[in-house]
């Protein structure tokens, strides 16, 4: 495992899934957002690059892995949307959503730390 290619990897899925929750939610919270879709939907050609290096960064990260990349994006796609939906939509972290969280840094720590 080559722990600098998935760091880097780690950090462009953050980056992507941050700036996709506020592509896709932005509508319900800005009006700006709401009557912009067209250059709005113009990020997602920004937003693909950035995915488009978190995969290759964490695949090398995972020694030519796909599997482990997946569930790392996932994972932190997942909990990007609960803490944006929390602090920006004041829609708590439940019980429930607290557990699924837990669950997927289950799932990223048994990717890193599981050895075949």
């Amino acid at each position: 495992m080559k722990i600098e290619s998935l760091l880097l990897g780690i950090f462009w899925f953050a980056l992507g899934h941050i700036l996709v929750f506020f592509q896709l939610n932005g509508q319900f919270k800005w009006d700006w957002f709401k009557n912009n879709e067209f250059i709005v939907s113009l990020s997602g050609i920004v937003i693909s690059l950035f995915y488009l290096w978190g995969t290759k960064y964490t695949v090398q990260g995972f020694d030519g892995l796909l599997w482990p990349t997946r569930f790392v994006g996932f994972a932190i796609g997942i909990s990007t949307y609960a803490i944006g939906v929390s602090y920006f939509f004041k829609e708590g972290i439940t019980t429930k959503t607290f557990v699924s969280l837990l669950v997927c840094l289950l799932l990223i720590l048994i990717q890193v730390f599981w050895k075949n």
